[in-house]
Parts: structure tokens; sequence; C-alpha cells
């Protein structure tokens, strides 16, 4: 399974509206969308679950596009820089 980050999502962006884009392009296995703790509304970014082949076709046919006035961004989740000084 691949993790894809999607960002520019609009505040009012839920789990249901979310889901239903990607499935589109297969089965999500996860969503993970990422509210603000006080109001409870999207943050703008959420990170999605899905088969590699699967998530590659929703990469490419979504990166870029509108959604609800706002052009997506996404791409595969890049992972976390490692943490401490430089040599």
């Amino acid at each position: 399974m691949k993790r894809i980050f999607v960002g520019n999502l609009p505040s009012d962006a839920t789990e249901t509206s979310v889901q239903a884009l990607f499935a589109q392009y297969g089965k999500v296995r996860s969503i993970e969308l990422v509210s603000d703790i006080f109001s409870g509304r999207c943050r703008g970014f959420a990170f999605i679950g899905m088969e590699g082949h699967e998530a590659r076709a929703a990469i490419l046919a979504l990166d870029g596009n509108l959604y609800c006035g706002k052009p997506l961004k996404v791409k595969f989740e890049e992972p976390a820089a490692k943490k401490g000084r430089r040599h």
C-alpha cells in the first residue's frame, strides 16, 4: 500500500468527499484527514492509502486539477527528514 499526500483541500472537505474523489481510481484503503482540534474543520491536507498502481493513477489524474475551486497538490508521501546536525 502506498500513502498519498493531498494538499490544498478546502476547509469544508470531509472524509466522505475526499474518499469519493479518490474512489474513482481504485479502492481507498485508508484516509487520514488532518483537522483543526478546535474547529474540527479540515486544515487543508490529508493522507490517502491506496495500492501502488491505483495510487499512481490517482496522482496522474488529480494533481493540479481544480477541486472546489482550488488546484489540488497530489503526490506520494515523502519520508520525514532525519533530525540531527549536519556533518
